[in-house]
């Protein structure tokens, strides 16, 4: 009997959890000989594909020579790889770079870089704005600023006060969020907060909710008319899922702060950075050592996973990368609108590389008794597809072919026919 206690698991159910033995491409291969299809990108990191020769061939490189130094107040070559390489990629406005290890703490020093920019600028700012159904990561400060539910019910003494706004109801992409827009103005005006966190477009463990660039681009607005720094926690929809490099793009937006990790090394190591414009570091930036941004771990900017991270740039700078997006997301938006015309399905969406429908079921949400079912009878079909309650959504690396597409879509197609049956 293993010892490892899963994430997100409930070891009482007895499921079976299979063993990957290697990976390539969007292909799982286990101990007992099965090729499994990545179809969720094993929770939405890997980009190019598993294993992706480049970055291999970066990592090992990198191994040899230096595998790990302290990162404060020292530096390594590949970081500032990484640092450089993102300023040429991503909007001029995000001058500086912080280095943490994971999606959650990425957030986590974005929150403490705004309330450390209010802090240092006097302005007696402290309240953060989050909005309705969204997930942050699992740490305390993560979790308090997303939905409050199963997930976190007991922590809740542990987790702070935020204030929230409704979100975009309405069908993608007709909705234009009038409701969430008037409550964030109302917020702004009325409490003074010191942050909007958001993730841009796409809501992922929320239930893959969508909502419109035009309502995404208003909210930025209001949140510069008064002061208020706009967060964007792109660590799920940046590096491509919602069709351009940042969901932001799609709206024409520049975060205060930007939230990176996932697609960062194309998904092969553990690395994240926080992103922030000009004004956020000179906040910080001081003789008076106690505004010294006070924040870090171990392994800040391992040099291995930079080393990573600096070879899925390059890739992004010298691959057809784009182009394999648009063709995924032609295939996506081409399987979406096959299923919706199954017996049982709701609310087909697409956005980018990312598709989902929701299955009609008397017990929704992410409890849901179908969930179980439905992830048993993809595994049984050599899928990795991993149910949010009753929906099904499909996220995978940019390198799935016609075949395995077709496979995923047979998949889903049976285990529909077999629960709606």
């Amino acid at each position: 009997m293993s010892a490892i206690w899963h994430p997100f698991t409930q070891h009482g159910l007895h499921e079976p959890i299979p063993q990957v033995e290697r990976a390539e491409g969007a292909a799982l291969y286990t101990r007992d000989g099965r090729r499994v299809i990545d179809a969720v990108s094993s929770w939405w990191v890997t980009t190019h594909g598993h294993n992706h020769p480049r970055i291999v061939a970066a990592i090992r490189d990198q191994a040899e020579r230096l595998d790990q130094v302290i990162f404060a107040g020292w530096t390594h070559q590949p970081a500032e790889d990484v640092a450089a390489g993102l300023r040429a990629l991503l909007p001029a406005e995000l001058t500086r770079v912080f280095f943490s290890d994971s999606g959650s703490t990425s957030v986590e020093v974005a929150l403490k870089m705004a309330l450390g920019f209010h802090a240092h600028t006097g302005t007696g700012r402290s309240r953060i704005l989050v909005m309705e159904h969204s997930y942050h990561g699992d740490t305390i400060g993560t979790m308090s600023v997303g939905a409050r539910g199963v997930f976190n019910a007991p922590y809740d003494p542990l987790l702070f006060d935020v204030g929230t706004i409704p979100f975009p109801t309405g069908p993608h992409p007709t909705n234009d969020g009038e409701a969430t827009l008037a409550a964030l103005d109302a917020a702004c005006r009325e409490t003074r907060p010191a942050a909007l966190i958001v993730e841009p477009l796409v809501l992922g463990a929320g239930g893959m909710l969508f909502y419109t660039a035009d309502v995404l681009r208003a909210m930025a607005a209001i949140c510069r008319a008064h002061g208020v720094l706009f967060i964007a926690d792109e660590v799920m929809t940046g590096w491509g899922r919602t069709g351009t490099l940042l969901a932001c793009d799609q709206a024409g937006v520049v975060p205060d702060i930007l939230c990176l990790a996932k697609g960062l090394t194309g998904g092969s190591m553990p690395l994240a950075v926080t992103m922030a414009t000009e004004p956020i570091y000179a906040a910080h930036c001081s003789t008076d050592r106690a505004k010294t941004f006070f924040h870090s771990s171990s392994f800040t900017a391992n040099p291995i996973a930079c080393a990573a991270a600096a070879a899925n740039i390059a890739i992004w700078q010298d691959e057809p990368v784009r182009e394999r997006i648009a063709a995924l997301a032609t295939r996506q938006a081409a399987m979406v609108e096959r299923l919706a015309a199954l017996p049982g399905v709701a609310n087909p969406r697409t956005c980018g590389t990312i598709a989902a429908i929701d299955v009609i079921a008397p017990d929704g949400g992410y409890l849901s008794t179908l969930g179980p079912r439905l992830l048993a009878l993809f595994r049984e079909a050599d899928v990795l597809l991993r149910p949010l309650g009753n929906t099904v959504y499909v996220l995978p690396p940019y390198c799935l072919d016609e075949a395995d597409h077709a496979r995923v879509e047979a998949a889903i197609t049976t285990a529909l026919a077999a629960v709606t049956r």
